[in-house]
């Protein structure tokens, strides 16, 4: 990697050294900056020169010797390069020495700690800023319906080509969109699931860019990967408070199967599926939205988006008998917090697991008010679909405007619906992240 401009530098943290005293006490004696060998690779450290940037801590660079010059202030810029997880807490630190030449003797010693800024997940109530989504076969009335709803929410839209998305229309199974942010800087950042279809080019070659980071989670072995690591098992909860603990960046919600002493028995030789523990722990590694684990092994697909979805509800927390309770005593929800929409599942006995019969309402496109959810095409009644007409009379009197788009051929038939095949970019979190306890 090349020395930064001046414009990477202003995504990195500023580090000033102050040096005061008389210039006699420096006759001799040497600063040094250093890091662990352990810290190599989690962190580099520039110094600023006349017209431009010198890397002086990272990679094999273990040390630096300051050049005092006459200069009582000397600034660096600190770059953090991996996001916590598993085995790295996120915390890195700087060491100052002050040491005598002629033998090295260390005289008085400091540090600095920095604390590298998690991945942060937005929920449906946040604002809405982008739409992404595919053009497959077959979906161009579904695509005309969703540009429209788009445009009432005052979205951007962004179509990926059926040439570049080579059939795979599951968008949001492939990424999550997130954002990192220092005091002095905010970006967002997309997470790369280990699904890894046709549209794992997506994250990395159409939406990396210079204000766009990325992250992709490595997984030690691909046979482990199972449809529980698509990010339709990912969401994360509006804010909320629980038995006197305040959660201001609300909680990510994951799809699990049934501890192990409730698991019911398997008439077919299928292993209960859980999250892969690669995802679970760097999700847990971000430390400020603690992660509740859900039952969706009982579904074919297996994906929380299936059952659950929250919508933006004033003054209410927003969002079924074991999902409900622990919703309930996890995210602090009461009865009156939750809202019933029809769905039916029908089993499929050979799996022993459930997929929706007739398109999910549930898995519903969250855009501010306007929600675009799939058309159910239940019984008419007075020449009115009866399940639109439901659901309208439980969400329409909060102030939600309610759009039911046809995605029975193109999404449905293919085990998913309107959430599946769409992906949202949302406004960040006024609340800091630093002023959030883990």
């Amino acid at each position: 990697m090349g020395a930064p401009n001046a414009a990477d530098i202003k995504d990195l943290s500023p580090m000033v050294l102050s040096a005061e005293g008389p210039e006699e006490i420096f006759e001799g004696h040497n600063l040094i900056l250093s890091i662990s060998p352990t810290h190599a690779t989690k962190l580099r450290v520039y110094c600023k020169r006349k017209s431009d940037y010198l890397l002086v801590l990272g990679g094999t660079n273990l040390s630096h010797e300051v050049e005092k010059g006459n200069s009582q202030e000397m600034g660096f810029y600190v770059e953090g390069l991996d996001f916590p997880d598993a085995d790295f807490s996120g915390l890195v630190h700087i060491n100052l020495s002050f040491c005598r030449s002629s033998d090295s003797t260390e005289i008085f010693a400091d540090r600095v700690a920095f604390r590298v800024a998690p991945w942060i997940m937005t929920p449906n109530t946040q604002k809405p800023l982008e739409v992404y989504v595919c053009s497959v076969q077959g979906n161009k009335k579904f695509l005309k319906e969703l540009k429209d709803l788009v445009q009432k929410a005052k979205c951007k839209l962004n179509i990926c080509p059926d040439v570049e998305n080579r059939g795979d229309r599951w968008i949001q199974d492939e990424m999550e969109f997130g954002y990192t942010e220092a005091p002095h800087r905010r970006f967002p950042v997309v997470l790369d699931s280990p699904r890894d279809g046709e549209l794992d080019f997506l994250p990395f070659k159409k939406i990396l860019g210079p204000d766009f980071g990325y992250v992709k989670i490595q997984v030690e072995q691909r046979d482990s990967v199972s449809d529980l690591d698509s990010f339709g098992n990912l969401e994360v909860s509006p804010p909320v408070a629980v038995k006197g603990k305040n959660y201001p960046l609300g909680r990510i919600l994951i799809g699990s199967h049934l501890p192990q002493d409730i698991e019911p028995p398997n008439p077919q030789p299928i292993k209960p599926r859980r999250m892969n523990k690669a995802v679970r722990d760097f999700l847990s590694a971000q430390l400020v939205q603690s992660p509740v684990e859900l039952y969706s092994d009982w579904l074919m697909v297996g994906h929380i988006d299936e059952f659950m979805s929250f919508v933006p509800v004033p003054n209410k927390k927003g969002c079924i008998d074991r999902n409900r309770q622990i919703l309930k005593e996890e995210l602090g929800l009461s009865e009156g917090d939750i809202t019933d929409i029809p769905a039916l599942f029908t089993l499929l006995p050979y799996y022993n697991k459930a997929e929706a019969f007739y398109p999910n309402m549930v898995n519903m496109l969250v855009l501010g008010q306007y929600l675009a959810i799939p058309k159910p095409f239940g019984p008419l009644i007075d020449g009115r679909c009866c399940l639109e007409q439901k659901v309208c009379s439980l969400l329409e009197p909060q102030g939600l405007i309610c759009t039911f788009l046809d995605d029975f051929a193109t999404y449905h038939q293919n085990a998913g619906n309107v959430h599946c095949g769409t992906n949202v970019i949302r406004k960040p979190f006024p609340q800091k992240w630093w002023h959030c306890l883990p």
